[in-house]
């Protein structure tokens, strides 16, 4: 894994995010994903599940509900790559309305762990919102 690479992996994670496309969030994943909104989460495991969680058709309770179109945008940068295991942090903005004024801003930080193939095996987010 280098700086590149995981900017890649960074943008089609946010590019996913904004289209909800099921394969282009499969896309990111290992079959075996271990990912945790919270770092104190039980991770939800496998490709499926993740999936399910970004469509907002997860049961467990700890997955974020599915945003609406034009409410949201982000950007996100590796800070640390190490072997296979990458850190980055960025900005999350949220609207009420799709043009509207930006209501919610959230300070990320990731750390992503990644296969031979750059795909995710391992992902715990952390993030503050902004007062």
């Amino acid at each position: 894994m280098n700086h590149e690479t995981a900017q890649g992996w960074l943008n089609r994670y946010v590019d996913a995010w904004l289209s909800y496309d099921p394969d282009d969030i499969a896309d990111l994943f290992t079959e075996d994903v271990a990912y945790r909104y919270h770092p104190y989460d039980d991770p939800i495991v496998g490709r499926d599940a993740v999936v399910a969680s970004w469509l907002g058709e997860d049961t467990s309770g700890v997955a974020s509900t599915r945003d609406a179109p034009g409410t949201y945008e982000a950007e996100y940068s590796p800070v640390a790559v190490d072997g296979d295991t990458v850190v980055a942090t960025g900005t999350s903005h949220y609207r009420e309305v799709p043009g509207g004024a930006i209501v919610r801003t959230f300070e990320n930080c990731f750390i992503i762990r990644f296969d031979t193939e750059a795909r995710c095996r391992e992902f715990t987010e952390y993030y503050i919102r902004h007062p």
